[in-house]
């Protein structure tokens, strides 16, 4: 009978020990979504299924920026996915576990980090960025406008960024303006000296009291503007390249993956995977001549980018 018993505690013990272990070896994210809109739940919906036939043992509680989730509140996080700037802001101030941002800009996700430096310095923080590489952008205007030799672009004093290194045959007009004073005076005399504007994220420049008025300007300077998002492309940008959620959602998959294995967040990093949009009713307006962009992909796969 005392055998009997001892040989149950040990097999309960057994038991017990085989779920902490099973537990410990589960990786618990907290996906902490911006807001509810279709782009986060796109990434959302492409995040679970990714992470589905990868096959990893990962639990899963979302939530908003502010908002406690409706179950799992309580739920020790070993890694915070972060969608968005203000997700990205929530997340590191809240959570002492590393935090991934995703669906953020590079210069956005520099000033947090200058803005929480002792968050920076006690916890990893890293991210997967909204925006492209310079090298890209500029791959994709030569491959799109090969004639196209002067790019412009306009950045805002605040705005931190490290000028690229341009392929053979391109030059860059950038100049620094002060939307409040002084940004379509800067904008007329970069236009004027320009073949194309190039945008990038800068929400002081390219606010949305702002775009449609730049788009107009460029418009009437024959002057095409590459944007940053199919939105853009929309309201009449000639063309773009970007992320889709989707896109973003698998390589947040593959980090997560690799994260579970050896509890290491990668450095920051662009998007792998981009799309390309172009708009043949603005080019035909601007006595452009476009090729698709499978054939505009191929050029930028034989100088170095072209991933889908």
């Amino acid at each position: 009978m005392v055998f009997r018993q001892f040989t149950i505690l040990l097999l309960a013990s057994a038991i017990a020990l085989l779920t902490t272990l099973a537990q410990a070896e589960t990786l618990n994210v907290r996906l902490v979504l911006s807001d509810n809109t279709p782009p986060y739940r796109q990434f959302s919906t492409a995040l679970n299924q990714a992470l589905a036939a990868s096959k990893a043992d990962v639990a899963v509680v979302e939530s908003q920026a502010g908002i406690s989730p409706q179950s799992g509140a309580g739920i020790h996080a070993d890694l915070v996915i972060a969608v968005g700037m203000k997700a990205m802001e929530f997340a590191i101030a809240r959570f002492d576990a590393p935090v991934l941002g995703v669906m953020i800009p590079r210069m956005g996700y520099e000033a947090l980090l200058e803005n929480h430096p002792a968050h920076h310095r006690f916890k990893a923080i890293s991210a997967i960025y909204l925006d492209q590489p310079w090298d890209r952008q500029l791959n994709f205007i030569q491959a799109a406008l090969p004639e196209h030799k002067t790019v412009g672009l306009l950045y805002s004093p605040n705005t931190h960024i490290t000028l690229p290194r341009l392929p053979r045959g391109m030059s860059l007009n950038a100049q620094s303006t002060r939307p409040a004073e002084n940004l379509f005076a800067t904008l007329e005399s970069v236009l004027t000296n320009s073949d194309v504007l190039l945008v990038i994220p800068d929400s002081e420049i390219y606010s949305s009291s702002n775009v449609r008025n730049i788009l107009l300007t460029s418009y009437r300077h024959q002057v095409p503007l590459i944007g940053i998002s199919q939105a853009y492309v929309n309201a009449g940008a000639l063309g773009a390249i970007f992320s889709l959620p989707e896109q973003l959602a698998g390589q947040t998959g593959e980090t997560v993956v690799s994260f579970a294995k050896n509890r290491r967040l990668p450095e920051p990093q662009y998007p792998l995977l981009f799309s390309i949009s172009l708009n043949q009713q603005v080019a035909r307006s601007l006595g452009i001549v476009l090729d698709s962009p499978e054939a505009i992909r191929e050029r930028m796969t034989k100088a170095g980018e072209g991933r889908q």
